[in-house]
């Protein structure tokens, strides 16, 4: 039997759920939401950089920062706040986590300049990893039969949070200023908080260990467990080319033949909706067939998918578009399927250490995305979009390679 332990609260339905071993959908989508709203909170600053910019007198260069600095604490946090779920009880954790990110926000929120913007920006950043708690949590409640379709449902609500943060922030600061959204985004922290308060059971820690030696177990993870490192490896490989692909979408399409602006580039971004709506199915597939099945699946998707881009160049300009929204499509259901799968992968391997395996999975994921981010960028300007197309299809089919590889059975 596990070592973690749920602690039934006084909730209703968390005692049904304790008796009849099925998580109510009501805390199934708690939890999902929760998990969106917080992960918002890394994106809302990108579409307001123009307004902010010229309201605070800075630079673009210097509020380009802001996001930057987002994006760093949450790989901080990742890698050194994650692990503490195992440590401590994971609710309590989320809700200081909660606390601390609506303070971060309404910092930011009114913040006079950079000075206090910069500072407040990567605080965000580390305490929306509030995200990262409430998927092992998730994982933690699930019953072994349904883990992979619950965890699916609440990445659903992670990858729709990503998705409309940046269109909902886009409106709210043309129509009632960029701080408005800080503050509106502090209050859906603090629905969230409140009800995390209210229904979500408490957890008891499945480890012991200090912090410097909790820290110091991921890398004993990495090595004792070969099935976290291809998940990882593979994960991470998925991520070279995903990022390398959205983050020079919109230079590729600025310049010619195309000459558009960010609005349609920004619409291919309504691709990730395929990616949230595919997260449950993958779930449940990698619970009936196995995870291994949807992670070779989505390996071989994603493949298939940039080696459809490449070709876009030989076509004419709307054939081009077409199969770049088609690409898109179909190389981000192939991604998320594989993440769930490989989320349902490093949750079996040890329930006591859930919170420390989904670090390591997440900091391989962001290490793949930042490569792929600055290889793209070199790669579009040395050899055009064949280069980020062909380094996107390479890294996809070494994934696929990692998942076919067979390790024998220690």
């Amino acid at each position: 039997m596990s070592s973690t332990k749920v602690l039934p609260s006084s909730a209703a339905p968390l005692t049904c759920h304790a008796a009849s071993q099925t998580l109510p959908r009501s805390l199934i989508l708690l939890m999902a939401m929760g998990a969106g709203l917080s992960v918002a909170a890394l994106y809302y600053s990108q579409p307001m950089l123009g307004v902010l910019a010229g309201d605070i007198g800075a630079s673009g260069r210097a509020t380009g920062l802001v996001p930057t600095l987002t994006q760093l604490g949450y790989a901080l946090g990742i890698l050194l706040l994650a692990p503490l779920g195992d440590r401590h009880d994971r609710r309590t954790i989320m809700l200081i986590k909660a606390g601390l990110l609506i303070l971060a926000l309404l910092l930011a929120g009114l913040s006079p300049s950079l000075a206090l913007l910069l500072p407040a920006s990567l605080l965000i950043g580390l305490t929306a990893t509030l995200a990262q708690d409430i998927v092992p949590a998730a994982a933690t409640l699930a019953p072994e039969a349904q883990r992979g379709k619950v965890v699916g449902t609440i990445m659903t609500g992670l990858l729709t949070g990503i998705l409309l943060s940046r269109v909902i922030s886009g409106l709210v600061a043309e129509q009632l200023g960029w701080r408005a959204m800080f503050f509106i985004a502090a209050a859906t922290i603090l629905l969230t908080g409140l009800a995390i308060h209210r229904f979500l059971p408490r957890f008891q820690p499945s480890t012991a260990l200090p912090y410097h030696a909790l820290l110091g177990s991921l890398f004993t993870l990495w090595r004792k467990h070969g099935d976290l490192r291809r998940a990882a490896i593979a994960q991470g490989l998925l991520s070279v080319g995903f990022s390398a692909f959205w983050s020079t979408l919109a230079i590729m399409l600025h310049d010619a033949p195309f000459h558009l602006g960010s609005a349609v580039s920004g619409g291919f971004g309504l691709a990730g909706a395929a990616g949230a709506l595919v997260a449950p199915l993958a779930g449940h597939l990698a619970d009936r067939k196995g995870p291994e099945v949807v992670t070779r699946a989505g390996a071989g998707l994603a493949a298939l998918a940039f080696a459809l881009l490449s070709l876009a160049p030989a076509w004419s300009i709307a054939v081009q578009l077409i199969l770049l929204g088609i690409g898109a499509v179909l190389f981000d259901l192939g991604v998320q399927a594989s993440l769930i799968a490989h989320q349902s992968v490093i949750y079996r391997i040890d329930p006591a250490a859930r919170s420390r395996l989904n670090a390591v999975l997440f900091v391989c994921m962001f290490i793949g995305m930042s490569a792929g981010s600055v290889s793209g960028s070199i790669l579009l300007a040395s050899y055009g979009w064949i280069g980020v197309t062909a380094l996107a299809t390479i890294t996809s089919l070494m994934a696929l390679a990692v998942r076919c590889w067979k390790q024998a059975k220690a």
